[in-house]
């Protein structure tokens, strides 16, 4: 009986492998929208202005693209887990604010003494006031239940409220520190080059690869797309869903209070308004990415892309001398454009 079923099976042709379909070019065009886009507005701006095409002009326009470059990076986590954070911009600005109150010394009355960090430790605490930031929202969200809209909209105001107050709504400036005071080399983010690239560029193409590897090389990362495509399922799967939408707010705030660093020190001044709207180009370059605002869905590289997308196309117009007005509309019409392709092409699925 066996030989028999082993001759008829051995008799019966094999299924043929199945075979991946392939793109078709409006497909190709969809997946790639940002990269044509940033090629579009590269080919447009050189034609109309020789000043734009060159290498000078393109490392100033990517030192601009790093703040907005490293508050996607952090959205996008938070985008691809179904949520939002309105939060970053605040954020950024209250790190500048905290590292600038850092850097002019922190008075000690009680011992008469006034104590003036390293830089070092600055940014090491401006980095932990940041994921304490992301940590409040992400508690508020996972354990408290409140809407992530309405959680980060409230931690914004707080956030910034507590610049103003700390500042008085005025300025730090010249946070370049004294030698004799050991807090110099505030300024190395914002000014300092390695070959020839400029530091801040440097911190975005490295939160980059650190991103892109912990979304598609770790446990992690698949937690993430799951929990954000589908949160009730991954849960029942056994996805740490509260620990994985508490670290991706955490790691937000991470990256606001290193745009605000960057920031601060390209500017060599701290503003407790600093960052105002920021949290909107955010939201803008991980759409024009192509992420999905329902979660689930979206790469670092189509961020990144997204991202000097909004930076090229600002800095361009304003290189052509097209009014302030004017480049909001173009950044808005962008972003319109970019979430309904993103409608069409997900609505298809």
């Amino acid at each position: 009986m066996s030989a028999t079923s082993d001759l008829a099976s051995a008799a019966r042709p094999a299924k043929p492998a199945p075979t991946r379909r392939k793109k078709s070019l409006v497909e190709l065009l969809f997946e790639g929208r940002a990269f044509f886009a940033l090629i579009a507005i590269i080919v447009v701006f050189s034609s109309m202005s020789p000043n734009y095409f060159t290498v000078g002009n393109f490392l100033i326009m990517a030192s601009h693209v790093a703040i907005f470059g490293l508050l996607a990076i952090g959205m996008l986590l938070v985008i691809l887990n179904g949520g939002i954070d309105l939060s970053v911009g605040s954020t950024l600005g209250l790190a500048g604010v905290i590292a600038g109150f850092l850097m002019q010394g922190v008075q000690l009355p009680q011992f008469g003494v006034i104590l003036y960090p390293s830089v070092w430790v600055v940014v090491v605490l401006t980095c932990l006031l940041g994921a304490v930031v992301g940590a409040v929202n992400g508690v508020l969200i996972a354990y408290l239940r409140v809407p992530a809209f309405v959680a980060t909209l409230g931690v914004l105001y707080v956030a910034r409220g507590i610049a103003l107050l700390m500042t008085n709504g005025l300025t730090y400036n010249n946070l370049g520190g004294r030698p004799d005071l050991g807090n110099t080399g505030f300024d190395w983010l914002g000014f300092n080059r390695l070959g020839g690239v400029p530091i801040g560029v440097l911190m975005l193409a490295l939160f980059a690869v650190l991103c892109h590897i912990l979304l598609t090389r770790t446990a992690f990362g698949r937690w993430l797309y799951s929990s954000g495509g589908n949160e009730r399922a991954a849960e029942l799967s056994g996805v740490p869903v509260k620990r994985v939408k508490i670290a991706v707010y955490v790691l937000s705030g991470v990256c606001a209070a290193v745009a605000g660093l960057v920031l601060s020190s390209q500017l060599t001044s701290a503003g407790p308004t600093a960052g105002t709207t920021y949290e909107l180009t955010a939201i803008a370059a991980v759409v024009i990415g192509g992420a999905a605002l329902t979660g689930g869905r979206g790469t670092v590289i189509g961020t990144m892309l997204g991202a000097f997308v909004i930076g090229f196309l600002s800095d361009g117009l304003v290189i052509i001398g097209v009014s302030a007005y004017w480049q909001t509309v173009f950044t808005g019409a962008v972003i319109v454009m970019a979430v309904l392709l993103n409608s069409i092409r997900y609505g298809r699925r």
